[in-house]
């Protein structure tokens, strides 16, 4: 069984890590934290330059035509770098919805125009009241008048909207079991947003609609039917983050076992200790798990095939694995991996954000259990 990367996906991974060693330092990342875009045009067309934006979209719509494996192993080194910036909401939750139940036109229409990088798209689809990911969790409003939808309601922790040019937003549009993705204009003046302070330091917005008018043309799907579309949605963008914190984790692994060949205690290096070597074997093995479940997820998601049990499996472990990692590595580092000044605690807060982001742990073993019949 041959579990290794292709030597193509092998370049790929490599030209990222040096790219993103280069240009995504942690005094970039810390200053688009504080800044009101959270994130940097130029290196925004850089990545676009590198084909990254088009990087899992048919040659058709001028994309590099390969798969979500290949974009999962772009995923892992975004997240080991701490990547800012929209490329996830545009891609995996914006793009490849649109690839995926867009018609024709709407292929047509807005694709080209992501893979140039010239629009930002983000997914709206969590409210205040939570309900874990099922049709009654959706209670925002989309009324139909005279011949569009009128959206009403509230969205909360939506990426980056205050960058977006579009917004796919689900809506309620039948009392029973009907879900609507709509397509919509994130520069409308009766779109409201407020950027939240979250402790990963991205920009989670709450959005209020307030009567947005929808053309029918820009419901992506079927009228009333969303609800399946979401749940892939959901899916793969749980993996995506599951390969945005395996990056995170690997870095972490690595930070800390430099840290222990180095930190001397009674004259030797702590990691010649038995406790701190047990500790980093915890930390090796934890992410080799995750690793492997994620990528197994990924590959099934880019061949199509079902994987419900499998995107559960990977998300139960890595949202409380990347919990243990990051406990050990604080402990090893001690008092200097508790300082700002540190890198540790990018990765530490990103981990905890990712620990919620579309399911938690005990929402993916009630999946697992029930895919096994329970």
């Amino acid at each position: 069984m041959k579990l290794a990367l292709t030597e193509e996906q092998e370049m790929l991974k490599n030209t990222a890590r040096d790219f993103l060693a280069d240009k995504c330092q942690k005094t970039f990342v810390k200053q688009m934290e504080e800044s009101e875009t959270g994130y940097s045009r130029e290196l925004w067309q850089e990545m676009v330059e590198l084909g990254w934006m088009g990087l899992a979209f048919p040659e058709k719509y001028g994309g590099g035509d390969m798969n979500f494996l290949d974009l999962a192993v772009l995923l892992e080194e975004m997240g080991r770098a701490c990547l800012p910036g929209p490329f996830f909401s545009t891609v995996v939750l914006g793009g490849l919805p649109i690839l995926d139940v867009g018609s024709g036109e709407q292929k047509q229409e807005y694709l080209p125009e992501l893979i140039r990088g010239e629009k930002i798209f983000t997914l709206a689809l969590t409210e205040p009241v939570y309900r874990n990911y099922d049709t009654s969790s959706v209670t925002v409003q989309a009324t139909p008048d005279d011949g569009d939808y009128i959206i009403n309601g509230t969205k909360l922790f939506v990426p980056d909207v205050h960058v977006a040019d579009y917004l796919l937003c689900v809506a309620r549009t039948r009392p029973e079991n009907g879900v609507t993705i709509f397509l919509a204009d994130a520069k409308n003046p009766r779109i409201d947003y407020t950027i939240l302070k979250t402790i990963a330091g991205d920009k989670l917005c709450e959005v209020v609609f307030d009567k947005v008018p929808v053309p029918m043309a820009n419901i992506l799907g079927q009228l009333n039917q969303g609800w399946s579309a979401v749940q892939k949605i959901v899916e793969r963008a749980a993996v995506g983050k599951c390969c945005e914190m395996v990056g995170n984790m690997q870095r972490v692994v690595e930070m800390t076992v430099d840290y222990a060949k180095e930190r001397k205690q009674f004259d030797r290096p702590i990691g010649s200790f038995q406790i701190i070597q047990h500790y980093c074997a915890d930390m090796a093995t934890d992410i080799d798990c995750a690793r492997l479940s994620t990528y197994q997820a990924a590959w099934m998601l880019g061949k199509g095939l079902p994987c419900t049990k499998e995107v559960a499996v990977a998300k139960a472990w890595i949202a409380e694995a990347a919990q243990r990692v990051s406990a050990l590595a604080h402990q090893i580092h001690g008092a200097i991996g508790a300082t700002i000044e540190h890198d540790l605690h990018f990765y530490t807060r990103r981990t905890k954000a990712a620990e919620l982001a579309f399911g938690d742990a005990n929402f993916y073993r009630e999946v697992v259990a029930k895919e096994m019949g329970l």
